[in-house]
């Protein structure tokens, strides 16, 4: 009665808990990385570094100063979320195939109880 309780759970509410899991698995790796923010702000300075134009040397050539400086910090920033949204993309493709490969071996897993018997029954050693 218990293995045919098992059976039943395994293979109707067991799917629904996997697929939920799997989908809040999927959720919080998005959440992790915020690749949606990482687009909107994809061009902002990085840590909001501000050059002041009224630093130490005025004029055109501090201008030109601030300007490169707010140029750098927003190459860095970029440079910095461009990595981060890759680093997330290969870590959702990984967790999204490794959670399509378990899918597929989630009906297989009972029955490899029966299998380890029925190969130990044919002399198989390992």
């Amino acid at each position: 009665m218990l293995a045919v309780s098992f059976l039943q759970w395994w293979y109707s509410r067991g799917w629904g808990i996997y697929f939920r899991g799997f989908r809040e698995r999927m959720r919080n790796l998005a959440d992790f990385f915020s690749i949606g923010l990482l687009l909107r702000t994809l061009f902002q300075p990085f840590r909001q570094i501000s050059a002041d134009e009224t630093g130490e040397t005025g004029g055109i050539q501090g201008a030109l100063i601030a300007f490169f400086d707010r140029l750098l910090s927003r190459f860095i920033g970029c440079v910095v979320r461009i990595g981060i949204i890759v680093a997330g993309i290969i870590a959702m493709t990984v967790q999204l195939v490794g959670g399509c490969l378990l899918a597929l071996l989630w009906p297989c897993v009972p029955l490899v109880p029966f299998i380890g018997i029925a190969i130990c029954m044919m002399g198989v050693t390992f």
